[in-house]
């Protein structure tokens, strides 16, 4: 049905300028989720439903004893930079691309997956299909889509909707951060007195640098360790008695997050705290269909190195979308309009022939 393909990229196209000119920085995405909302209705949705600023529907044919596939991608940005050349929100077009805030990350795949949504919305599938819009992800706030994965019912599959250049992660990093203070004891810095707590953390520095966790994923490589943060002192003459460390450390998927912090504690001498555990990796199976489908389309797999919602999702995932990984939180941030239907066409094709 190509008249009715590029009917539905021409309301995506206009739908992404609507959202780049509504400012959405994440925990205040109340316009934007409006947007979302009211497109699905203008265009025959009924079942909409709505929590906070995430917006999910449910495909016309559900029925509870099908398997159930999910749409989702984020329409919540950054904060722009002063770095514009261009309004952040003006939603200009130049050259076949699309210029502003959020039309990379994650506009595109919005309103490439919502158009996708909608072209399947009369066509029985063997398969139930939900979309989800949600917010929050760029601060992993905790209204973002964990919040509506309870009331989504069981998913087997999510389809995240990411600038991946439309190749396909089936893998994906998680995250942990580390946040503890090295004691020591203050002295005068003129006389043999005290204990040095940089001194100390210094040991424990030597160590994240260092170490290396044995298992090593094809897809993402090792568990990769930084110290980012280290605060300590008051003044030159005193020797400090306390040293704040902050440890960001990327996991490959052969690891959970907690084991990788039982690793840490058992070689670290000082009592470390992890902000969260919920930041996972993920893979998904190379023999799963959606993979094997992916494959048969000519799309690339790999690993991401970057954080997503797929972190929130413990059921089968992949992610993919139009745009580009590194124009993410750029100045001048653009998508191609041949993105955006080349992303329409490929979650299109993804699906129509897809079973579990």
């Amino acid at each position: 049905m190509p008249e009715k393909r590029n009917e539905l990229k021409q309301r995506a196209i206009k739908l992404i300028k609507e959202l780049i000119k509504t400012p959405s920085f994440s925990g205040s995405e109340d316009q934007t989720s409006n947007l979302v909302f009211n497109f699905l209705k203008n265009n025959g949705i009924d079942n909409i439903q709505r929590k906070k600023n995430n917006i999910w529907a449910y495909h016309s044919h559900y029925q509870p004893d099908k398997k159930t596939v999910l749409l989702n991608s984020h329409h919540d940005t950054v904060k722009n930079s002063r770095l514009w050349n261009y309004d952040p929100f003006g939603a200009e077009e130049e050259e076949g691309k699309i210029i502003g805030l959020g039309a990379n990350d994650a506009g595109a795949s919005v309103v490439s997956l919502l158009a996708t949504f909608l072209y399947f919305k009369d066509i029985y599938l063997p398969f139930n299909l939900v979309i989800a819009i949600t917010a929050e992800e760029e601060i992993s706030g905790k209204n973002n889509v964990a919040s509506i994965l309870p009331e989504l019912g069981k998913i087997d599959l999510g389809i995240v909707g990411e600038p991946t250049r439309m190749d396909m992660a089936i893998a994906e990093r998680g995250l942990i951060v580390l946040d503890y203070t090295v004691k020591g004891k203050s002295g005068h810095a003129a006389r043999n007195e005290g204990v040095n707590a940089i001194y100390l953390a210094l040991e424990d520095i030597e160590w994240y640098k260092n170490y290396q966790f044995p298992k090593v994923s094809e897809l993402l490589g090792e568990v990769k360790i930084t110290v980012t943060q280290i605060e300590a002192g008051r003044q030159h003459n005193v020797i400090p008695d306390e040293c704040r460390l902050v440890v960001d450390i990327r996991v490959n998927e052969l690891y959970s997050n907690e084991e990788v912090v039982q690793v840490v504690k058992q070689n670290i001498k000082h009592d470390v705290e992890a902000r969260s555990y919920r930041l996972n990796s993920s893979r998904i199976d190379m023999k799963h269909p959606i993979v094997q489908r992916g494959m048969a389309l000519g799309l690339k797999t790999y690993g991401s190195p970057t954080l997503s919602d797929q972190s929130m999702m413990n059921f089968d995932t992949v992610k993919i979308g139009p745009g580009d990984s590194a124009r993410s939180h750029t100045p001048d941030e653009y998508i191609f309009i041949s993105e955006i239907e080349n992303g329409i066409d490929t979650y299109i094709k993804l699906l129509e022939d897809f079973k579990f």
